[in-house]
C-alpha cells in the first residue's frame, strides 16, 4: 500500500473511514479481496509472491494497513516480508498497542515500514523509522511512503479531498473511490527526495500511478458505521488504469 487516508472519529455516522491505494508491480502475483481459506476469520487480499496482505480486516473488528518506507539508501536484501506485519496482527488476539509492542523487538529486522493496526475502539500508528507508537487521536490522516502525515502534495490532497467528501450527507463507495483516482503530477519545487531517479520521484507523485510495468493496482475503501456494519469494498486495476474487478464485503461487528 502507498497512499492511505483516514478519518477516525471524526465523522457522526462513521467513526472510521479508510482510503487506501496499492502501488505495486503488475507482474507481482496478487489474490484479490476475499476470505483466506487457511484464516477463514481474515479477509483481505494477498501477496502471493511472501503471504501476507498490505491491507485486511478480520471478524470480530480488527483491521491493520501498511505502507513501505521509501528510502532506497538503507534496504536490508534479505529482510523478511513486512505484510507479515499485517498479517500477523490479524491473526492475533493482542491489543492494537500490545501488539506493537511486540512487534517493536523485530522491528531492525525490517525494512522501513509504516503500520496500522486498530479495532472498533482504538487505532495506533507506528514505524520503524523513528521507531514511534503513537495512539491516533480524532482527525484526519494520510500516510505514504513517508512517516505519517508527511506533508507530499499527494498526502495533502488526498486529505483534503476526504475532508470535503465528508461535509456531503451521502458518503457513497463509488465517489470514495474516485478520490483515489487521481493522476495529478506534483510540481518539481514540491517533489519530495527518497532516492529514486527524476522521472520516476515525479510518476511517483501522484495518488493514482501509472506506467507500464508499475501503477496503482487496487484501491480499497474500509467504512464502519456507527451501529457495527463494516463495508470493504476493494476495486481493482488493469494496466493503463482500466478498472476491472470489484468486490464488496458487509460483515456487522
Amino acid at each position: 500500500m502507498c497512499l492511505i487516508t483516514f478519518a477516525w472519529q471524526y465523522h457522526e455516522e462513521y467513526p472510521l473511514i479508510v482510503l487506501a491505494n496499492r502501488d505495486e508491480f503488475y507482474k507481482r502475483p496478487t489474490a484479490t479481496a476475499e476470505y483466506w481459506k487457511d484464516y477463514p476469520n481474515i479477509l483481505a487480499g494477498r501477496d502471493l509472491e511472501a503471504g501476507g496482505t498490505w491491507m485486511g480486516v478480520a471478524k470480530g473488528g480488527r483491521w491493520s494497513a501498511l505502507t513501505n518506507y521509501r528510502d532506497l539508501s538503507n534496504i536490508i536484501p534479505d529482510a523478511p516480508s513486512r505484510g507479515a506485519l499485517t498479517t500477523d496482527f490479524l491473526k492475533s488476539y493482542l491489543s492494537p498497542k500490545e501488539y506493537l509492542s511486540s512487534v517493536k523487538q523485530s522491528q531492525k529486522n525490517y525494512n522501513g515500514y509504516n503500520l496500522l493496526v486498530g479495532d472498533r475502539h482504538k487505532l495506533y500508528y507506528h514505524n520503524n523509522i523513528n521507531h514511534e507508537i503513537i495512539k491516533i487521536t480524532p482527525g484526519i490522516y494520510g500516510l505514504s511512503n513517508s512517516l505519517l502525515n508527511t506533508s507530499w502534495p499527494k498526502v495533502e490532497h488526498a486529505k483534503q479531498k476526504l475532508k470535503n467528501a465528508l461535509l456531503s450527507t451521502d458518503l457513497d463507495i463509488p465517489t470514495l473511490i474516485d478520490i483515489m483516482i487521481d493522476h495529478d503530477i506534483a510540481p518539481d519545487d514540491q517533489l519530495p527526495s527518497t532516492g529514486v531517479p527524476y522521472e520516476w520521484e515525479k510518476a511517483l507523485s501522484a495518488m493514482y500511478i501509472t506506467s507500464p510495468e508499475y501503477g496503482t493496482s487496487i484501491t480499497t475503501v474500509m467504512q464502519l458505521h456507527r451501529s457495527g456494519r463494516f463495508d470493504f469494498v476493494e476495486q481493482s486495476h488493469a494496466v493503463g488504469g482500466k478498472r476491472s474487478v470489484k468486490k464488496t464485503y458487509k460483515l456487522t461487528f
